[in-house]
């Protein structure tokens, strides 16, 4: 996959999505804090190096947006990135095999440099799904409820979802957060499983689930989770 284009805002370069639209008729550009991305929409056979002309050009509002979000963070060799809430380095050795592993607070892997942030995203989302899947499973069991699916996706707007039919769905970003917040997601979820709404009930079943303070991780969500959608992964595998 080839890296995205990017745009110089002041003296920093900041990656752009380019997205043809078969209706479009003009440029439309839009910043996404959540993912701190810049994403431009241009007619399906636009110009693609005169659209990002057009957007360098937007100084101002580019500026304006930026005070919304942190840089983006691409990830590879000597990268840092957080794990369970503590931050790892990215140790890379083109000698090493292929596989990620974790040793003391470093992420090591060999292979091709160019694939590494890819292959580091591939890890990251199996350990999301692996670690979610057990405790939402052992939760479940322990309050009497079924679980249905599980599965990981990186939404923009929520950390989970539960469906009437008994599927829970999880951000795997989840999984960079601090132990506590994931397992207060996964107890919410799981409470789902039972009251499909936000009632006094449902609240009392999610802290009866969880083994920490709930509010605390809301509140971690609330002013950290934005930065977990930062890092950058691109390359192919």
């Amino acid at each position: 996959m080839a890296a995205a284009p990017q745009i110089l805002i002041g003296e920093e370069a900041w990656p752009v999505r380019l997205v043809p639209h078969a209706r479009a008729r003009r440029y439309r550009l839009v910043f996404d804090a959540a993912r701190a991305e810049l994403r431009l929409t241009l007619p399906r056979r636009g110009n693609r190096a005169k659209a990002l002309k057009w957007a360098a050009g937007q100084q101002d509002w580019l500026r304006a947006q930026l005070g919304k979000a942190v840089a983006p963070v691409a990830v590879g060799p000597d990268a840092h990135i957080p794990l369970f809430g503590i931050e790892r380095r990215i140790d890379w050795d083109a000698a090493r095999p292929r596989a990620v592993r974790l040793e003391d607070d470093a992420l090591r892997l060999g292979g091709p440099s160019e694939t590494v942030g890819r292959r580091i995203e591939r890890w990251l989302k199996a350990q999301a799904l692996e670690r979610m899947e057990r405790e939402s499973r052992a939760l479940a069991a322990a309050a009497g409820l079924t679980v249905g699916r599980v599965g990981v996706g990186d939404p923009r707007s929520r950390w989970g979802s539960c469906t009437a039919g008994g599927d829970l769905r999880y951000s795997w970003r989840l999984i960079m957060a601090p132990d506590h917040v994931r397992r207060a997601t996964v107890a919410h979820e799981v409470a789902h499983l039972r009251h499909m709404d936000h009632g006094p009930a449902f609240h009392a079943l999610v802290d009866e689930l969880h083994d920490g303070d709930v509010a605390a991780a809301r509140a971690w969500l609330r002013a950290e989770g934005r930065g977990l959608h930062r890092y950058r992964f691109g390359g192919s595998a």
